[in-house]
Protein backbone atom coordinates (compact mmCIF):
# COMPACT_ATOMS: atom_id res chain seq x y z
CA UNK A 1 0.00 0.00 0.00
CA UNK A 2 1.54 3.36 -0.99
CA UNK A 3 1.12 6.21 1.38
CA UNK A 4 3.26 9.24 2.45
CA UNK A 5 5.68 6.55 4.49
CA UNK A 6 7.88 9.27 4.88
CA UNK A 7 5.84 11.41 7.62
CA UNK A 8 7.40 9.09 9.55
CA UNK A 9 10.68 11.10 9.60
CA UNK A 10 9.59 13.23 12.27
CA UNK A 11 8.23 12.06 14.41
CA UNK A 12 5.42 10.89 17.61
CA UNK A 13 3.83 8.12 18.61
CA UNK A 14 0.22 8.18 19.69
CA UNK A 15 -2.69 6.13 21.63
CA UNK A 16 -5.02 7.19 23.92
CA UNK A 17 -4.48 6.16 27.25
CA UNK A 18 -7.86 6.07 28.73
CA UNK A 19 -10.34 2.93 27.14
CA UNK A 20 -13.85 2.88 26.43
CA UNK A 21 -14.25 -0.55 28.15
CA UNK A 22 -18.06 -0.96 27.27
CA UNK A 23 -16.68 -1.86 23.93
CA UNK A 24 -13.60 -3.90 24.75
CA UNK A 25 -14.35 -7.58 25.28
CA UNK A 26 -11.62 -9.87 27.88
CA UNK A 27 -9.83 -12.61 26.38
CA UNK A 28 -9.07 -16.18 28.68
CA UNK A 29 -5.95 -14.38 29.49
CA UNK A 30 -7.85 -11.87 31.11
CA UNK A 31 -6.51 -9.08 28.67
CA UNK A 32 -8.80 -6.72 27.33
CA UNK A 33 -9.28 -6.95 23.58
CA UNK A 34 -10.81 -4.50 21.07
CA UNK A 35 -13.01 -7.01 18.60
CA UNK A 36 -12.54 -4.41 15.58
CA UNK A 37 -8.52 -4.66 15.49
CA UNK A 38 -8.89 -8.56 14.23
CA UNK A 39 -10.77 -6.82 10.91
CA UNK A 40 -10.98 -3.27 10.56
CA UNK A 41 -8.37 -3.35 8.02
CA UNK A 42 -9.57 -6.50 6.54
CA UNK A 43 -9.70 -6.24 2.20
CA UNK A 44 -8.67 -2.53 2.35
CA UNK A 45 -7.39 -1.61 -0.93
CA UNK A 46 -5.94 1.95 -0.07
CA UNK A 47 -5.00 4.09 2.08
CA UNK A 48 -8.25 6.68 2.15
CA UNK A 49 -10.22 3.09 2.75
CA UNK A 50 -8.41 2.35 5.65
CA UNK A 51 -8.57 5.75 7.06
CA UNK A 52 -12.54 5.99 6.34
CA UNK A 53 -12.40 3.36 8.43
CA UNK A 54 -10.84 4.22 11.54
CA UNK A 55 -13.12 8.04 11.13
CA UNK A 56 -16.55 5.91 11.20
CA UNK A 57 -15.20 3.79 14.46
CA UNK A 58 -13.86 6.99 16.11
CA UNK A 59 -17.37 8.60 15.41
CA UNK A 60 -19.77 5.81 16.30
CA UNK A 61 -17.24 4.74 19.32
CA UNK A 62 -15.47 7.67 20.23
CA UNK A 63 -11.47 8.75 19.16
CA UNK A 64 -10.34 6.97 22.46
CA UNK A 65 -11.56 3.66 21.95
CA UNK A 66 -10.47 3.38 17.90
CA UNK A 67 -7.02 4.77 18.66
CA UNK A 68 -6.92 1.63 21.35
CA UNK A 69 -7.88 -0.49 18.53
CA UNK A 70 -5.37 0.89 16.37
CA UNK A 71 -3.09 0.38 18.66
CA UNK A 72 -3.51 -3.35 18.05
CA UNK A 73 -4.95 -3.59 14.24
CA UNK A 74 -3.17 -5.53 11.86
CA UNK A 75 -2.51 -3.30 9.28
CA UNK A 76 -1.33 -4.01 5.81
CA UNK A 77 2.40 -3.35 5.56
CA UNK A 78 3.72 0.27 4.06
CA UNK A 79 0.95 2.27 5.44
CA UNK A 80 1.77 5.47 7.12
CA UNK A 81 0.76 4.96 10.49
CA UNK A 82 1.59 8.62 11.59
CA UNK A 83 -0.56 9.80 9.26
CA UNK A 84 -3.50 7.36 9.84
CA UNK A 85 -3.38 8.09 14.02
CA UNK A 86 -3.67 11.76 12.67
CA UNK A 87 -6.88 11.01 11.01
CA UNK A 88 -8.52 9.46 14.48
CA UNK A 89 -6.90 12.35 16.40
CA UNK A 90 -9.07 14.94 13.88
CA UNK A 91 -11.78 13.44 15.29
CA UNK A 92 -10.60 13.33 18.84
CA UNK A 93 -10.33 17.36 18.74
CA UNK A 94 -13.86 17.68 17.44
CA UNK A 95 -14.96 14.98 20.57
CA UNK A 96 -12.86 16.99 23.19
CA UNK A 97 -11.29 19.93 21.55
CA UNK A 98 -7.89 21.09 23.00
CA UNK A 99 -7.98 19.50 26.49
CA UNK A 100 -7.37 16.13 24.31
CA UNK A 101 -4.38 16.42 24.56
CA UNK A 102 -4.23 15.04 28.26
CA UNK A 103 -5.17 11.56 26.45
CA UNK A 104 -1.90 11.49 23.87
CA UNK A 105 0.80 9.72 24.26
CA UNK A 106 3.68 8.12 21.72
CA UNK A 107 2.55 5.36 20.32
CA UNK A 108 2.42 6.93 17.08
CA UNK A 109 5.20 9.44 17.49
CA UNK A 110 3.18 12.11 18.72
CA UNK A 111 0.61 12.39 15.86
CA UNK A 112 -2.31 12.20 18.45
CA UNK A 113 -0.72 15.57 20.22
CA UNK A 114 0.00 17.02 16.57
CA UNK A 115 -3.73 17.22 15.57
CA UNK A 116 -4.55 18.64 18.56
CA UNK A 117 -2.75 21.56 18.09
CA UNK A 118 -3.33 21.89 14.86
CA UNK A 119 -6.90 21.63 15.87
CA UNK A 120 -6.58 24.58 17.95
CA UNK A 121 -4.72 26.56 15.69
CA UNK A 122 -7.05 26.30 12.89
CA UNK A 123 -10.22 27.22 14.73
CA UNK A 124 -8.82 30.30 17.21
CA UNK A 125 -5.71 31.66 14.70
CA UNK A 126 -2.95 33.05 16.05
CA UNK A 127 -4.57 34.08 18.94
CA UNK A 128 -4.64 30.57 20.22
CA UNK A 129 -0.66 30.18 20.45
CA UNK A 130 -1.10 30.86 24.50
CA UNK A 131 -3.46 27.86 24.38
CA UNK A 132 -1.14 25.48 22.85
CA UNK A 133 1.23 26.38 24.50
CA UNK A 134 -0.21 25.80 27.86
CA UNK A 135 -1.87 22.22 26.02
CA UNK A 136 1.88 21.19 25.27
CA UNK A 137 2.99 21.33 28.35
CA UNK A 138 0.11 19.10 29.51
CA UNK A 139 1.43 16.72 26.58
CA UNK A 140 1.88 13.02 28.10
CA UNK A 141 5.22 11.47 27.86
CA UNK A 142 9.18 12.11 28.72
CA UNK A 143 10.88 15.33 28.61
CA UNK A 144 10.90 15.86 24.38
CA UNK A 145 6.97 15.71 24.43
CA UNK A 146 6.52 19.40 25.27
CA UNK A 147 9.40 20.36 22.44
CA UNK A 148 7.87 18.21 19.81
CA UNK A 149 4.06 19.46 20.44
CA UNK A 150 5.63 22.16 18.43
CA UNK A 151 6.70 19.84 15.50
CA UNK A 152 2.72 19.41 14.59
CA UNK A 153 1.92 23.03 15.33
CA UNK A 154 4.46 23.54 12.40
CA UNK A 155 2.54 21.51 9.80
CA UNK A 156 -0.69 23.46 10.83
CA UNK A 157 1.01 26.60 10.78
CA UNK A 158 2.32 26.01 6.65
CA UNK A 159 -1.69 25.07 6.00
CA UNK A 160 -2.99 27.83 8.32
CA UNK A 161 -1.02 30.86 5.63
CA UNK A 162 -1.64 28.85 2.46
CA UNK A 163 1.41 27.08 2.17
CA UNK A 164 3.87 30.20 2.00
CA UNK A 165 7.04 29.65 4.16
CA UNK A 166 7.97 33.19 5.03
CA UNK A 167 4.89 33.86 7.04
CA UNK A 168 5.20 30.39 8.87
CA UNK A 169 8.37 30.78 9.94
CA UNK A 170 7.87 34.31 11.21
CA UNK A 171 4.95 33.16 13.31
CA UNK A 172 6.93 29.69 14.27
CA UNK A 173 9.42 31.84 15.50
CA UNK A 174 7.27 33.72 17.98
CA UNK A 175 6.88 30.65 20.02
CA UNK A 176 10.43 30.17 20.99
CA UNK A 177 11.28 30.49 24.67
CA UNK A 178 14.38 31.21 26.52
CA UNK A 179 13.29 27.72 28.60
CA UNK A 180 13.73 25.46 26.44
CA UNK A 181 16.80 27.39 24.40
CA UNK A 182 14.05 28.45 21.82
CA UNK A 183 13.57 24.59 20.57
CA UNK A 184 9.84 25.24 19.90
CA UNK A 185 10.86 27.49 17.25
CA UNK A 186 12.89 24.72 15.56
CA UNK A 187 10.46 22.45 16.06
CA UNK A 188 8.13 24.25 14.37
CA UNK A 189 9.75 25.33 11.51
CA UNK A 190 10.85 21.00 11.22
CA UNK A 191 6.95 20.65 11.00
CA UNK A 192 6.31 22.91 7.91
CA UNK A 193 9.35 21.46 6.30
CA UNK A 194 8.18 17.97 6.75
CA UNK A 195 4.56 19.33 5.76
CA UNK A 196 6.21 20.88 2.85
CA UNK A 197 7.99 17.72 1.59
CA UNK A 198 5.12 15.06 2.23
CA UNK A 199 1.81 16.84 3.29
CA UNK A 200 -0.65 18.84 1.14
CA UNK A 201 -3.75 16.87 2.93
CA UNK A 202 -5.61 20.26 3.90
CA UNK A 203 -5.14 21.95 0.45
CA UNK A 204 -3.38 19.99 -2.13
CA UNK A 205 -3.72 22.74 -5.17
CA UNK A 206 -1.35 25.24 -3.02
CA UNK A 207 0.49 22.29 -1.59
CA UNK A 208 1.75 21.68 -5.38
CA UNK A 209 2.28 25.16 -5.70
CA UNK A 210 4.18 25.59 -2.54
CA UNK A 211 6.53 22.21 -3.68
CA UNK A 212 7.28 24.21 -6.99
CA UNK A 213 8.01 27.24 -5.12
CA UNK A 214 10.34 25.88 -2.70
CA UNK A 215 11.62 22.54 -3.44
CA UNK A 216 15.32 22.96 -5.29
CA UNK A 217 16.04 20.99 -8.13
CA UNK A 218 17.65 16.96 -8.63
CA UNK A 219 20.75 18.37 -8.28
CA UNK A 220 20.29 20.61 -5.29
CA UNK A 221 17.70 19.29 -3.40
CA UNK A 222 18.18 21.35 -0.25
CA UNK A 223 18.48 24.68 -1.32
CA UNK A 224 15.59 25.77 0.57
CA UNK A 225 17.14 24.98 3.58
CA UNK A 226 20.16 26.84 3.21
CA UNK A 227 18.22 29.98 2.35
CA UNK A 228 17.70 32.96 3.47
CA UNK A 229 13.84 31.79 4.33
CA UNK A 230 15.47 29.49 7.29
CA UNK A 231 16.87 30.81 9.90
CA UNK A 232 20.64 29.78 10.73
CA UNK A 233 19.51 28.20 13.91
CA UNK A 234 17.20 25.91 12.18
CA UNK A 235 19.09 25.15 8.58
CA UNK A 236 19.78 21.33 10.65
CA UNK A 237 16.18 21.00 11.51
CA UNK A 238 14.89 21.77 8.23
CA UNK A 239 17.97 18.96 6.38
CA UNK A 240 16.64 16.86 8.87
CA UNK A 241 12.98 16.89 7.42
CA UNK A 242 13.68 17.35 3.61
CA UNK A 243 16.13 14.38 3.32
CA UNK A 244 13.39 12.10 1.46
CA UNK A 245 13.53 14.60 -1.38
CA UNK A 246 17.54 13.01 -1.38
CA UNK A 247 15.66 9.77 -2.57
CA UNK A 248 13.46 11.29 -5.12
CA UNK A 249 16.31 12.90 -6.66
CA UNK A 250 18.22 9.63 -6.79
CA UNK A 251 15.25 8.01 -8.77
CA UNK A 252 13.85 5.53 -5.99
CA UNK A 253 10.54 4.76 -6.00
CA UNK A 254 9.00 6.09 -1.87
CA UNK A 255 6.80 3.34 -2.19
CA UNK A 256 9.38 0.64 -2.64
CA UNK A 257 12.65 1.80 -2.22
CA UNK A 258 15.70 0.24 -3.90
CA UNK A 259 18.48 -0.32 -1.45
CA UNK A 260 20.55 -0.35 -4.14
CA UNK A 261 20.21 3.60 -5.50
CA UNK A 262 20.70 4.56 -1.90
CA UNK A 263 24.57 5.28 -2.09
CA UNK A 264 23.41 7.65 -5.03
CA UNK A 265 20.83 9.46 -2.74
CA UNK A 266 23.49 9.70 -0.13
CA UNK A 267 25.94 11.88 -2.28
CA UNK A 268 23.39 14.19 -3.01
CA UNK A 269 24.34 15.54 0.60
CA UNK A 270 27.61 16.43 -1.48
CA UNK A 271 25.07 19.56 -2.43
CA UNK A 272 25.87 21.49 0.80
CA UNK A 273 28.67 23.61 0.90
CA UNK A 274 32.18 22.21 2.15
CA UNK A 275 32.36 25.09 4.10
CA UNK A 276 29.07 23.76 6.59
CA UNK A 277 30.62 20.32 7.10
CA UNK A 278 28.51 19.99 10.58
CA UNK A 279 25.39 20.01 7.82
CA UNK A 280 26.66 17.95 5.95
CA UNK A 281 27.00 15.37 8.88
CA UNK A 282 22.90 15.83 9.64
CA UNK A 283 22.35 15.11 6.38
CA UNK A 284 23.94 11.83 6.19
CA UNK A 285 22.55 10.96 9.61
CA UNK A 286 19.10 11.79 8.90
CA UNK A 287 18.87 8.53 6.26
CA UNK A 288 19.41 6.76 9.76
CA UNK A 289 15.56 7.47 10.94
CA UNK A 290 13.90 6.65 7.04
CA UNK A 291 16.18 3.48 7.27
CA UNK A 292 14.17 2.36 10.21
CA UNK A 293 11.33 2.95 8.99
CA UNK A 294 11.81 1.29 5.73
CA UNK A 295 12.94 -1.82 7.57
CA UNK A 296 9.90 -1.96 9.57
CA UNK A 297 7.89 -1.69 6.45
CA UNK A 298 6.43 2.00 7.63
CA UNK A 299 5.38 0.26 10.95
CA UNK A 300 6.63 2.77 13.56
CA UNK A 301 4.68 1.06 16.13
CA UNK A 302 6.82 -1.88 16.65
CA UNK A 303 10.61 -0.62 15.59
CA UNK A 304 11.73 -1.43 19.25
CA UNK A 305 10.75 -5.13 18.56
CA UNK A 306 12.72 -5.87 15.01
CA UNK A 307 14.62 -8.66 14.86
CA UNK A 308 18.75 -8.12 14.88
CA UNK A 309 18.41 -9.37 10.80
CA UNK A 310 16.75 -5.86 10.12
CA UNK A 311 18.92 -3.69 12.65
CA UNK A 312 21.83 -5.58 10.54
CA UNK A 313 20.15 -4.67 7.33
CA UNK A 314 19.70 -1.01 8.74
CA UNK A 315 23.26 -0.53 9.78
CA UNK A 316 24.68 -1.63 6.35
CA UNK A 317 22.55 0.89 4.55
CA UNK A 318 23.88 3.57 6.24
CA UNK A 319 27.48 1.73 5.47
CA UNK A 320 26.85 2.95 1.77
CA UNK A 321 27.39 6.53 2.94
CA UNK A 322 30.39 8.21 1.56
CA UNK A 323 33.03 9.55 4.12
CA UNK A 324 32.78 7.65 7.73
CA UNK A 325 31.81 10.28 9.63
CA UNK A 326 28.59 10.16 7.23
CA UNK A 327 28.04 6.17 8.18
CA UNK A 328 28.75 7.11 11.85
CA UNK A 329 26.12 10.06 11.86
CA UNK A 330 23.21 7.58 9.64
CA UNK A 331 23.63 4.87 12.70
CA UNK A 332 23.60 7.55 15.68
CA UNK A 333 20.43 9.08 13.73
CA UNK A 334 18.99 5.08 13.84
CA UNK A 335 19.94 4.76 17.29
CA UNK A 336 17.95 7.79 17.86
CA UNK A 337 14.99 6.44 15.81
CA UNK A 338 14.95 3.58 17.81
CA UNK A 339 15.49 5.17 21.16
CA UNK A 340 12.73 7.66 20.62
CA UNK A 341 13.29 10.05 23.80
CA UNK A 342 13.37 7.09 26.05
CA UNK A 343 9.62 6.19 25.05
CA UNK A 344 10.83 2.90 23.21
CA UNK A 345 12.35 -0.79 25.02
CA UNK A 346 15.45 0.60 25.63
CA UNK A 347 17.16 -2.78 24.93
CA UNK A 348 16.32 -2.37 21.50
CA UNK A 349 19.11 0.65 21.34
CA UNK A 350 21.15 -2.12 23.24
CA UNK A 351 21.03 -4.60 20.77
CA UNK A 352 21.40 -2.25 17.70
CA UNK A 353 24.91 -0.59 18.85
CA UNK A 354 25.86 -4.29 19.37
CA UNK A 355 25.46 -5.41 16.43
CA UNK A 356 27.75 -2.50 14.74
CA UNK A 357 31.13 -4.28 13.00
CA UNK A 358 32.79 -1.31 12.61
CA UNK A 359 34.93 -0.78 16.30
CA UNK A 360 34.75 3.17 15.96
CA UNK A 361 31.42 3.56 14.82
CA UNK A 362 29.91 1.30 17.45
CA UNK A 363 31.96 2.97 19.84
CA UNK A 364 29.91 6.00 18.44
CA UNK A 365 26.64 4.68 18.43
CA UNK A 366 26.89 3.75 22.33
CA UNK A 367 28.76 7.10 22.66
CA UNK A 368 25.03 8.56 21.27
CA UNK A 369 23.06 6.02 23.47
CA UNK A 370 24.78 7.46 26.35
CA UNK A 371 23.66 10.74 25.93
CA UNK A 372 20.75 9.98 25.08
CA UNK A 373 19.91 7.82 28.21
CA UNK A 374 21.14 10.84 30.17
CA UNK A 375 18.82 13.48 28.88
CA UNK A 376 16.05 11.38 28.66
CA UNK A 377 15.67 8.68 31.44
CA UNK A 378 15.06 10.77 34.80
CA UNK A 379 14.41 7.87 37.09
CA UNK A 380 17.59 7.54 39.28
CA UNK A 381 17.17 3.86 39.28
CA UNK A 382 16.59 2.95 35.92
CA UNK A 383 19.17 5.60 34.56
CA UNK A 384 21.38 4.23 36.79
CA UNK A 385 20.77 0.49 35.26
CA UNK A 386 20.57 1.31 31.80
CA UNK A 387 24.24 3.83 32.16
CA UNK A 388 25.85 -0.02 33.80
CA UNK A 389 24.99 -1.82 30.60
CA UNK A 390 26.91 0.21 28.70
CA UNK A 391 31.01 -0.53 28.14
CA UNK A 392 32.72 0.98 30.07
CA UNK A 393 34.20 3.57 27.89
CA UNK A 394 30.55 5.18 27.42
CA UNK A 395 29.83 5.31 31.09
CA UNK A 396 31.23 8.81 32.03
CA UNK A 397 28.96 10.60 29.09
CA UNK A 398 25.88 8.20 30.48
CA UNK A 399 26.34 9.40 34.25
CA UNK A 400 27.35 12.72 34.04
CA UNK A 401 24.50 15.09 34.35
Amino acid sequence: MKTKWYYVLGACFVVAIIGTAVYAVVSDSGVAEYRESRSIAHGATTFEDLADRFEQLAESKGALYAFEVLKRADIPPNTDMHLLAHRVGDILYKQKGIDGIQYCTQEFRNACSHTMVVGALTEFGESALPIIREACRKAPGGVGAYTMCYHGLGHGIFAFYGYVLPETVALCEKTGTKEYNFREAIECIGGAIMELEGGGGHDPDSWLMAQKRYLGPASHPLSVCLSPIIPESSQAQCITYLVPELFKAAGIDLGNPDPELFAKSFELCTTIPSSKPDLRTVCYGSFGKEFVAIAASRDIRRVDAMSDEKYSTVIGWCMRAGPTSGKAACVNDALSSLFWGGENNPDASFRFCALVDDASIRSSCYGNLARSIRQYVRDDSIHEGLCAKLPKESRAACTGR
